[in-house]
């Protein structure tokens, strides 16, 4: 009788414990970006639609206008973007201090429809060009329903009048908006027909005697060609046509030497290169003040009158 061979059955290895359950998945680089982001899978999943459908709505727009499909087709795929969500249901201003924020409502809400796909920036932004106000502005869309308008306005420089109405005006001459007589702003007044247009020439004019400036209380442009200058102390400065500058700076340097202003003067008159004529209220004739190189200015008495001015 054949004796059988006992055989020992091997002893089973104890189960790991990561076998023991279904089978774990590494993380990827990628998963564990997307886990640090401070936004839910939601959002993330929210923001990938919002982005697709944005891309897909402007191709469709211009692959519709390159091949020529009929433009009812390609406005009602973009009425359907917007239904979907991609419609413009707020608008966020910004930098509009001064320019009324109703006004720039207004002027997105002139589209012929609200679908993203259908606002036409550029549009947009040449209508808000057109106040005086706006310098430049920015729109873009934020989606899925938001544009934003970012404004940069234009500076108030000095308040022109003309035919008895105030406005402002930025350094150009731009006109911005009217202001009451009773609410003027502490700027430069300019008076006349075109003294709008002249406010950088009238800026030049100023910086080239800047003493002068805190007494200069305002500015006639007289027959398009020259200007008049009132100060606080009640004095007129004609000026000539040419060299303007120079004979503004002629009339502070004799003023810093022998004072002007203040003195109960009506007038000066430097048309004439060679002389400055002054006149007293009432007097009948007028003083010219010739300036000598080695001495102080010498007044003496003339009978010049004055004719219609220009």
């Amino acid at each position: 009788m054949k004796r059988g061979i006992k055989r020992e059955t091997p002893a089973r290895r104890p189960v790991q414990p990561h076998r023991a359950g279904r089978k774990v998945h590494k993380t990827s680089n990628i998963d564990r970006m997307l886990a640090r982001l401070p936004l839910s899978e939601a959002a993330l999943r929210r923001a990938t639609t919002y982005s697709i459908m944005g891309v897909i709505g402007a191709a469709f727009i211009g692959l519709a206008t390159v091949f020529g499909v009929p433009q009812a087709a390609a406005f009602a795929m973009a009425e359907q973007i917007g239904r979907a969500g991609f419609r413009v249901e707020s608008i966020e201003i910004t930098g509009a201090r001064r320019m009324n924020a109703m006004t720039v409502y207004a002027v997105v809400l002139e589209q012929q429809s609200r679908a993203m796909p259908l606002v036409d920036l550029g549009a947009v932004r040449q209508k808000l060009l057109k106040y005086g106000w706006i310098a430049d502005a920015q729109v873009s869309r934020r989606l899925p329903n938001r544009l934003v308008i970012n404004i940069i306005e234009r500076a108030p420089a000095a308040i022109w009048q003309n035919q008895g109405q105030l406005t402002l005006i930025d350094a150009n001459g731009v006109l911005l908006e009217p202001v009451s007589a009773d609410a003027m702003p502490d700027l430069p007044l300019v008076i006349g027909q075109g003294a709008n247009v002249q406010a950088p020439a009238y800026r030049a004019l100023l910086d080239a005697a800047p003493a002068l400036r805190p007494h200069v209380k305002a500015a006639t442009w007289v027959g398009n060609r020259r200007w008049n200058l009132m100060f606080h102390t009640g004095e007129t400065l004609v000026l000539p046509e040419e060299s303007a500058e120079r004979a503004l700076v002629k009339f502070a340097e004799i003023d810093g030497a022998q004072p002007l202003l203040g003195k109960g003067w009506l007038r000066f008159d430097m048309r004439d290169p060679k002389r400055l004529v002054v006149r007293k209220p009432g007097a009948a004739s007028e003083r010219t003040m010739i300036e000598r190189p080695s001495a102080a200015p010498v007044m003496m008495t003339t009978t010049t009158s004055y004719g219609r001015e220009g």
